[in-house]
């Protein structure tokens, strides 16, 4: 949700830059509010992508690990291979809004 790799959340934990908590397995746990406050009141990640294109999920095709989705956003046609487990935990489904972020040859799918 932050955009930001494991490493990055360890050293910001460190630096004192974001507030986590402990998990009974002493896993570091970061509440949506903290997760909120760090993406601003806008919503908008810290990303240095600027190309974004909104739009709405046309269509969702999960086999195995991988999902493909193609996203209707205006006059443009997005299609994103990603992780089934990101496109579940984004909820994609065909007809919901969604965000592909693209950053020179990749493409991050956002809600």
């Amino acid at each position: 949700m932050l955009g930001i790799s494991l490493d990055t959340l360890r050293r910001w934990d460190r630096q004192g830059k974001i507030r986590t908590g402990r998990d009974g397995a002493n896993r570091r746990v970061v509440s949506a509010t903290e997760i909120d406050r760090l993406r601003g009141a806008t919503g908008s990640s810290d990303l240095s992508a600027r190309n974004r294109f909104t739009g709405t999920v046309r269509r969702i095709e999960r086999e195995g690990l991988l999902a493909q989705v193609e996203l209707e956003a205006g006059p443009f046609r997005v299609v994103a291979v990603i992780t089934r487990e990101a496109a579940d935990q984004l909820g994609l489904e065909p007809g919901r809004q969604a965000t592909a972020v693209i950053k020179a040859t990749s493409v991050l799918i956002e809600r």
